[in-house]
């Protein structure tokens, strides 16, 4: 099969394109792709609607004023695609606050003239999800062997901690927070990862969409550990956000912050992302349930006590 010209309007497709070693077939990606570091000079096709800075429940607020409206989040540029004349866009319908839509790039490609490509849109809301998802990618790129080879060596690696942390007796609670104002717990393919990572989660369900939990619950629940990732964000942006739960009366009470079991994580790079990198997410998981266990390098690089 000839090679292609694939945009990317979703970051961990862009990752998954360059773990199947095609990202010499790349022309252009989405605002959010960051990673791995030989694609950041792409054209950026999409842009968001939304300012993205200031304090979580600022954004928050910003993102859900947009949609009451019936619109969408994000802009993609007609113009940059029909200048790239992809053969290929690789879009998402699994949420439409975290990247670009498959209505969206619908849109954006019913305006251009000369280039009428392939549409494929991932929906990973699990692991098994995700795993289909690079099957996906590599048998529209051609390289269906290469996925193949691609999922073996993830699903071995998950297996090997997986059987390794679960056979640790001792299982902690464990609480992801995905976004701190208003507070979102996480769901999809992170429950999946702390029972495999040794841990008891407490909020969310596999494959289900992240929810929404009031304070009282969370603090009822009383967690042994608390993972805090924000969807979209770095450890360092989610440091400077802290003061929103610290400011809760009760938060000093928690077992978790008495025995300095808070953890930040890199979500944008890690537990936020459905792509090769999660397999790396379950190893932080790891190391931060059972350190006594796991080591695998990841301090202060994706992750930190908070």
């Amino acid at each position: 099969m000839p090679e292609k010209r694939v945009v990317s309007l979703i970051a961990s497709a862009t990752e998954i394109v360059c773990a199947l070693d095609c990202a010499d077939q790349l022309v252009g990606v989405s605002h959010e792709c960051d990673y791995p570091g030989d694609i950041v000079n792409l054209p950026r096709c999409t842009e968001p609607k939304f300012a993205v800075d200031g304090l979580s429940c600022e954004i928050d607020s910003r993102i859900k004023s947009i949609l009451r409206d019936g619109l969408s989040v994000y802009r993609v540029f007609p113009e940059i695609l029909d200048e790239l004349k992809p053969d290929l866009v690789i879009t998402q319908a699994q949420c439409e606050v975290c990247a670009v839509s498959l209505r969206d790039v619908e849109e954006a490609l019913q305006s251009t003239i000369d280039s009428q490509p392939e549409v494929l849109s991932l929906e990973p809301h699990n692991l098994e999800d995700i795993w289909e998802s690079i099957t996906q990618v590599g048998a529209a790129l051609g390289v269906p062997d290469r996925a193949e080879a691609l999922l073996h060596n993830l699903k071995e690696r998950i297996g090997a901690i997986a059987r390794d942390a679960n056979a640790i007796s001792e299982k902690p609670t464990v609480a992801c927070v995905e976004w701190i104002d208003p507070l979102m717990t996480a769901g999809n393919w992170m429950p999946e990862l702390v029972k495999m990572a040794g841990g008891l989660n407490l909020f969310g369900e596999p494959g289900a969409h992240s929810p929404w939990l009031n304070w009282e619950d969370f603090v009822n629940a009383d967690p042994d550990v608390i993972l805090v990732f924000p969807c979209g964000w770095d450890k360092d942006k989610a440091r400077e956000e802290m003061h929103a739960l610290e400011s809760k009366g009760d938060w000093h009470d928690l077992d978790a912050v008495r025995k300095k079991q808070v953890y930040l994580i890199d979500g944008n790079h890690y537990c936020n992302r459905p792509g090769p990198r999660l397999v790396d997410t379950l190893e932080i998981l790891a190391e931060i349930i059972h350190p006594e266990a796991f080591d695998f390098d990841h301090r202060d690089n994706g992750w930190t006590v908070y």
